[in-house]
This record gives C-alpha cells, sequence and structure tokens, in this order.
C-alpha cells in the first residue's frame, strides 16, 4: 500500500466536530489502498478547546501517530485571564463588548497570522521532514483550520518539490463568518491575505466542503486554476449510529447539538416553540441543547417563561451527542446570519442526516444546506422572516409525534455522505499516480 501522511492539528483526545474529517479518513484510507501515517500537535501543548477522549477508541491501533511540540499563547492566556474567558468557536463563549475580550481579540487577530496554533508550525515541518524521508511519502494531506497548519505544506514544499500537496479546508480563511471579530490591523489583514493567496496557489489541490467556499477561493488570485479545487462535503460515520438509541414516548423533543454564537441569531426558533408551547396546555414539548452557548441567548430564554421546556446539557463526547440525536424527534439547525451563510455546511449537518431525524433549519432557504436538506428529504429550512411557515410546520410535526406517526426522515440519498464513501475520493486525490481531468 502506498504511505501518506496526514497533518491535522485536531486529533483524539481533541474534542469537538473539527477532529472527525482526519479521524474518519483514517479510518477508512486502507480500505482505498492507503497507508496513513498520522502528524498532529503534542497533547500536552496543544490548546485544544474542549476533549473527547472517547474518540481515541476510533483511532485505529496499528496507525502511526507522530506528535510535534508547540508554542500555544492561548495557554498562556488560559492562565492569565481563566479558560473561560479565552474566545474560541466563533466566540460563541465570549461577551464580545467587554474591554477584556476586545484586547484579547485585537492581540489574536495582530500578533498570531494567521491564527494562535502558528506556534507549532515550525516543530511541524521538522517533525514531518523525517517522516517523509523515512518512510518514502509521496502525498501529504493537510486538514485545517487551523489554517496555519497549511504553512507547513509551504515550507515542505520548498523542501520537496516533487511532494503532492493536498489542502484540505473545511472553512473560509479570510472569509470566515467572524473575521472581522479579530480587529485586524490593516498590515495584519494584508498579512493574513498574502498567505492565503500564497497556500491556494502552491498547494496541489484543494479540497473544500461547500460549492460557495471554492467559489470564495477562487476570487482571490485571478490565476487560480478550478480543476484543483474539489468540493468533498462533511459526512457521518455509519459506525457511530448503529447501536444508538431511538426515541421514547413521551415529550416531543427538539435537539441542537454543539456551539451557539449571538450571530446565529436563533430569535425565530424560540418565537415558534413558545408559540408551540402556548398553543397546548401542557404541551408535552422539550428543547434540549446538547453544548456551549453565549450566556445572553440563555438569558432571553429563560426572560421569555420557557425554562420548564428547556433542558441544558452542556459538552458532552461525541458517543454521547449521537445518542441524544438519535434519541430526539427533530434536530435544530441554525446556519449564522453572515455573509457567506449560503455557503455554510456545519459538520452536524451531515451528523443530522446519519440520525434520521427531522432536521428544523433556520438560515438561507437557497443556500447549500437548505438544497442538502431538500434532496435528502431529511427536514425544512426556513428563513428569519418565515416565522409563520415555520411554527406551521413544527406544529404539524408535534402533531405527527402525538398520532404515534413515524420520526424518521431521509432518504437514499443520506448514503452518499457517509464517511466510508467520501473517503474513496479523498484517498484517489492523495494517490501519487492520480491523474488530473481537465
Amino acid at each position: 500500500m502506498e504511505k501518506v501522511l496526514l497533518i491535522t492539528y485536531y486529533w483524539p483526545p481533541s474534542g469537538g466536530a473539527g477532529v472527525q474529517r482526519a479521524l474518519k479518513f483514517v479510518k477508512y484510507f486502507r480500505t482505498y489502498g492507503l497507508e496513513p501515517l498520522v502528524l498532529t500537535v503534542h497533547p500536552d501543548k496543544a490548546s485544544y478547546p474542549v476533549m473527547d477522549y472517547t474518540l481515541l477508541e476510533d483511532v485505529p491501533a496499528d496507525v502511526k501517530v507522530y506528535y510535534a511540540s508547540s508554542f500555544e499563547p492561548l495557554n498562556i492566556l488560559s492562565s492569565l485571564v481563566g479558560k473561560k474567558n479565552v474566545p474560541y468557536g466563533g466566540f460563541a463563549n465570549a461577551n464580545k463588548d467587554s474591554f477584556t475580550q476586545k484586547l484579547l481579540r485585537w492581540v489574536r487577530g495582530n500578533f498570531f497570522i494567521p491564527d494562535a496554533r502558528v506556534g507549532w508550525v515550525n516543530a511541524a515541518v521538522r517533525a514531518a521532514t523525517e517522516i517523509i524521508q523515512k518512510n518514502g511519502i509521496r502525498s501529504v494531506m493537510i486538514s485545517s483550520p487551523p489554517h496555519s497548519s497549511q504553512l507547513i505544506g509551504l515550507k515542505l514544499k520548498r523542501v520537496f518539490r516533487d511532494l503532492k500537496w493536498v489542502a484540505d479546508m473545511r472553512d473560509p480563511w479570510t472569509d470566515i463568518y467572524y473575521y472581522k471579530d479579530l480587529l485586524h490591523t490593516g498590515i495584519a489583514a494584508a498579512k493574513d491575505a498574502r498567505l492565503e493567496r500564497e497556500v491556494l496557489s502552491s498547494a496541489d489541490e484543494v479540497v473544500v466542503v461547500s460549492d460557495a467556499i471554492r467559489t470564495s477561493f477562487l476570487k482571490k488570485r485571478a490565476d487560480l486554476p478550478m480543476q484543483k479545487f474539489h468540493v468533498l462535503p462533511n459526512g457521518y460515520d455509519e459506525d457511530d449510529f448503529r447501536e444508538a438509541p431511538l426515541p421514547v414516548a413521551g415529550k416531543f423533543i427538539i435537539t441542537y447539538v454543539g456551539t451557539l454564537a449571538d450571530s446565529y441569531r436563533p430569535e425565530i426558533f424560540f418565537n415558534a416553540f413558545r408559540e408551540l408551547v402556548a398553543a397546548g396546555k401542557n404541551a408535552k414539548v422539550l428543547f434540549r441543547f446538547v453544548g456551549n452557548t453565549p450566556w445572553t441567548i440563555r438569558k432571553s430564554i429563560e426572560e421569555s417563561g420557557l425554562s420548564d421546556y428547556c433542558e441544558w446539557i452542556g459538552h458532552v463526547s461525541h458517543k454521547e451527542a449521537v445518542h441524544y440525536m438519535t434519541s430526539s424527534h427533530a434536530l435544530l439547525l441554525i446556519i449564522p446570519d453572515t455573509v457567506g451563510a449560503e455557503g455554510i455546511l456545519t459538520g452536524k449537518l451531515f451528523e443530522y442526516l446519519g440520525a434520521h431525524r427531522n432536521i428544523i433549519g433556520i438560515g438561507p432557504p437557497t443556500g447549500d444546506a437548505a438544497a442538502i436538506i431538500h434532496r435528502c428529504a431529511a427536514g425544512r429550512m426556513f428563513g428569519r422572516t418565515e416565522g409563520a411557515e415555520l411554527l406551521e410546520w413544527m406544529s404539524s410535526l408535534y402533531a405527527a409525534h402525538l398520532n404515534g406517526k413515524s420520526y424518521v426522515a431521509g432518504n437514499t440519498k443520506v448514503d452518499e455522505y457517509q464517511r466510508s464513501n467520501l473517503t474513496a475520493v479523498m484517498a484517489s486525490l492523495l494517490k501519487s499516480n492520480y491523474a488530473k481531468i481537465v
């Protein structure tokens, strides 16, 4: 089997959505003729927002994992101001108006380009160089964010000119929805944009998760060839859902899994939820939130009188998150209300597809997420002015529940997003004899 080096900052015991893509590729690469080696940051040096030790069970026992050291300014900030005050995940945990948060964001945006994990790049380059030389590696895949990881590819290409570098970029770079919150100076923003263009130009193949992200990247340089950009969405691992529980009789449960930030603007959902509760005396409904949410959103929910109908779980392992999904009757998906929202495809969407529950979507009705939901017959997406339509549909789901009708959603097209199927595409790009079709 041909050996391939996968470089990723997020790797077990890191938790959260960012670790899933690289982890599942490694799990299935051998099926398609690749022997994966992994290079990641040493967990003792990393600044992971969340931990999930259960994900270690998903790492194939015979896969060799190498570790690089790192200088992590977020760990220093955490010791000075407390971990809860260090911004992460689109600043969902931050009160962005406070002086401390503004200062932290300014420091982050101007002293650590392109991001605060840039301190692992040099050590990773040294480690990768040794791995490539000792193992005869001809292809490397680098998964980001953090997009600083792609700088490893830039430096490796200067040493190994024939090395195939596949840049797997799950999120936009300078077009990410919270970019303006980083308070860049003009000099810092220009440097960041230059690094982005260099990566896009130097990588042999660029893989993104949506058409909209591909379009935004292609606009960065006029000479970027479209054929080197490939859309490979996130997915779900069918193995994760084989023994997951089903909903139990009783309350109609709507669950949100993940992180919320103020930019998500979930008010339309809670307005409809409040109307659903008010429509029936002693309505047997429950909104269950699994993950991190800003205090502003939780406070508004409490003030609206919905506390008795809400359950706040907090962060859980991925295995537990899957169990919460499948034990629900419907799943809430919210796309941030920001520039570029049409192209946002969160990993959560595909896990929801794997759970086969109706998706209650809030976001652009003509966006990429809405198209996938419609194509898979997995629910509906509502714009933020479609409150009446949202309430009507939620009421119909609740009525179906009361009448004992099936809560299962999705058609056979959902299978296309299984991680095992998606890995076949990535494996073909990584193989050294891959011939581009122009």
